[in-house]
């Protein structure tokens, strides 16, 4: 499938927009993920509830690189770190971190990538069904300044084109 650079610029833009809202979102939440007082169960509540709807809105449209799958990847292994906390080692009985492996182990759900790409084949399946009378809402084709070959792009459409046209 052919992408646009455009296209491809946008994904990027909202995979780091939604990496920096998770990590804000992360970060006032972080007492709480590190607190003793609470159990291991009720802080991945707290991440699945709370941190993960602000990362992954808008995941269905996505497409990623290698590299924005690391960033996500380095992201949730973060919070996962933080939610069960470091492990005293067996032969030398210093504190250590938890390696990814350990990490995937404990928590028993599919990796943040997996999840993306699950929502992404989910959309892909309620755009198939979409009937003809909810097509797309705009399109063009042609040159840009050709203005006889743009459809109906509404408000938000022309906002979004001349935002594109000025990168």
């Amino acid at each position: 499938m052919y992408q646009s650079n455009t296209t491809k610029l946008y994904s990027v833009y909202y995979c780091i927009r939604g990496l920096r809202s998770g990590n804000a979102c992360n970060h006032s939440v972080q007492n709480r993920l590190s607190s003793r007082l609470l159990s291991k169960n009720l802080k991945i509540k707290i991440y699945r509830t709370i941190i993960l709807p602000v990362l992954l809105y808008g995941c269905e449209t996505w497409s990623l690189t290698l590299r924005e799958e690391r960033k996500l990847r380095v992201f949730e292994n973060m919070v996962l770190r933080r939610i069960f906390g470091p492990r005293s080692d067996e032969v030398t009985g210093e504190w250590r971190i938890l390696h990814n492996e350990e990490l995937n182990d404990l928590y028993s759900s599919p990796n943040i990538v997996r999840v993306i790409k699950s929502r992404r084949m989910r959309w892909a399946g309620h755009v198939a069904r979409m009937g003809e009378e909810r097509g797309c809402i705009g399109y063009w084709w042609g040159s840009r300044r050709e203005r006889d070959h743009w459809g109906d792009l509404g408000v938000d459409g022309w906002i979004i084109l001349g935002w594109i046209s000025r990168r």
